[in-house]
């Protein structure tokens, strides 16, 4: 899935950019409930998914 298509996701379900790293954004809600975004194009359903899990969000749809 495209990078911009997950980050749209998060932000529907009231995540925000936390802090821009050096090759990740720490998306979150806060300190505690927080997950890396690697900053490519192209990011795989799986790690979509763990994302969202991480954050305690559902899965963004069309992830297998």
């Amino acid at each position: 899935m495209k990078r911009r298509d997950l980050e749209r996701h998060l932000r529907a379900h009231g995540a925000r950019l936390l802090r821009e790293g050096g090759n990740h954004s720490f998306w979150g809600f806060d300190v505690e409930r927080s997950s890396a975004v690697p900053r490519h194009r192209e990011i795989d359903f799986r790690l979509a998914r763990k994302i969202c899990s991480d954050l305690g969000i559902p899965p963004p749809s069309g992830s297998r």
